[in-house]
């Protein structure tokens, strides 16, 4: 099984990615390619279900695309011109393979496989109720209830179950589904979690990031609307819109860290976002040093964005190993500190002597902060200055992001200062969440109607979180007792 980077818990986890193929020969092998583009949006399991208009296949596997589905065996049997994928960071259930995406079942109305970026927030207390009046779950995935809300609900078509079923949670949600029929795809209204419409000829294509049409060689289409469902049967697309319209709050973190930097997420380049990001970092937060130097690869971009306005040199000053996998070494308490230099190690003559600026996407819960400013004066550098290119991070998501629980994450424990004493960094800055939103193209955040969901930074929630309640009641569903975060 090969996953990735065993040691570090100090950063935010990508949610999931979705990808899916409608009418097209060999559709399992051109999911199987979009998920090794979506790959760094989850890299605990990974599967795919497809339907030769008679039957449902379906493969999922603990670890990585590749390795899994490079077998001609394996992908021989996901027989059919349709196909739905999911690669995985288990952000609600644990990490086993009854939990590894697409979910299938076998509905009154046929077969039913669906793939699920993001977090219902209320899942608990709906599949308490289902448990209650009989239904009988298989995995501990909160994608599971929407399952058992499309089988119990009392509307006639699927389509109506379905929009049924939506109606019952509350949360993010990006979905793929594969029925009998056609497939479905959805976001949730809000907008919360990303997805994107592609076509190659007559063959359609969902997919969480515009990178991975581009890896199949599929036409950007468009963004699929928050609320939006767009049913492909037939050989007709068509679009419907069950939900009461409302400001959509998509996730500014895609443009912060999630999203690969070639990607196109709400029409803009992730790239150049970053780059204005960090940009706005240095204009906010200037320092007088040597060197602009990444975290790679996260702050990569932001870092030559600091560099251009600041007029610092940028220098690659922290080289990365992209060769650590989790079946590398199983490290005692002894050795687990050398997690990070496995990663990351210092470019030595470029350092020592240096006022250095570190630019990083984030600091989580700070341990990989405080590690590499210590690689840097370990390395020879005179000052080590840390600029972060995101507001400080203070609540948890509950929309699918695997984040610690608010008293593991550094900055709703301590202020700023206690953060920079804490990394012994000789001084800490951040971005301040008025230049994230310039960054975008707006003004500034609009804090009656903001334009994105950032309850990271500032703990404005966009939905209502019925199981953080939940969660503090007596004898809970074990089903998300260990989630800290969605």
């Amino acid at each position: 099984m090969i996953t990735t980077n065993p040691f570090d818990d100090d950063k935010l986890r990508e949610e999931c990615g979705v990808f899916g193929v409608a009418g097209a020969i060999d559709a399992a092998a051109m999911v199987a390619l979009g998920l090794h583009a979506l790959q760094h949006r989850g890299q605990e399991a990974a599967g795919i279900s497809s339907f030769d208009g008679r039957l449902f296949h379906n493969h999922k596997a603990l670890g990585h695309v590749a390795g899994n589905f490079d077998s001609e065996d394996i992908m021989r049997s996901l027989k059919g011109e349709w196909a739905i994928g999911h690669v995985r960071y288990s952000t609600t259930g644990e990490t086993a393979l009854r939990n590894v995406q697409p979910l299938y079942a076998e509905l009154a109305s046929g077969g039913f496989a669906i793939a699920h970026n993001g977090n219902i927030s209320n899942a608990m207390k709906l599949r308490h109720d289902l448990i209650r009046t009989g239904s009988i779950f298989q995995s501990t995935s909160d994608t599971e209830t929407i399952i058992h809300l499309v089988a119990t609900s009392r509307y006639r078509t699927l389509l109506d179950k379905f929009i049924d079923a939506l109606k019952q949670v509350e949360g993010a949600y990006s979905l793929i589904c594969l029925t009998d029929s056609g497939m479905i795809a959805c976001r949730d209204p809000l907008g919360i979690r990303p997805l994107v419409m592609g076509k190659i000829g007559d063959t359609v294509i969902f997919a969480s990031e515009t990178v991975a049409l581009d890896i199949v060689g599929a036409e950007f289409v468009r963004s699929v609307e928050p609320g939006e469902l767009v049913v492909v049967s037939g050989g007709e697309i068509r679009s419907h819109r069950p939900f009461a319209e409302k400001n959509s709050r998509p996730c500014i973190f895609e443009h912060v860290y999630f999203s690969r930097p070639d990607s196109i997420v709400d029409g803009s380049s992730v790239y150049t976002v970053r780059k204005a990001i960090g940009a706005q970092l240095a204009m906010e937060n200037p320092v007088d040093a040597d060197l602009v130097v990444p975290v790679p690869d996260s702050g990569t971009p932001a870092a030559i964005g600091y560099a251009q306005q600041s007029g610092l040199p940028f220098e690659l000053g922290i080289i990365r190993s992209h060769y650590v996998g989790r079946t590398f070494i199983q490290p005692g308490d002894g050795v687990r500190h050398l997690g990070v230099k496995l990663k990351h190690n210092a470019n030595r003559p470029l350092i020592d002597g240096k006022k250095i600026v570190l630019i990083d996407d984030s600091i989580v819960r700070g341990t990989t902060s405080l590690k590499i400013v210590q690689m840097m004066r370990d390395a020879g550098a005179a000052e080590v200055h840390m600029r972060i290119a995101s507001p400080p991070t203070m609540h948890s998501c509950f929309y699918g992001v695997d984040t610690p629980e608010r008293s593991k994450l550094l900055a709703a424990q301590k202020s700023i200062e206690e953060m920079r004493q804490f990394i012994q960094a000789d001084s800490l800055s951040f971005v301040s969440i008025n230049g994230l939103y310039r960054a975008l193209g707006e003004s500034e955040r609009q804090d009656n109607k903001p334009r994105y969901c950032d309850a990271c930074f500032t703990g404005d929630y966009p939905t209502s979180l019925t199981d953080l309640a939940e969660r503090e009641q007596p004898n809970q569903l074990t089903l998300l007792a260990e989630r800290v975060a969605g």
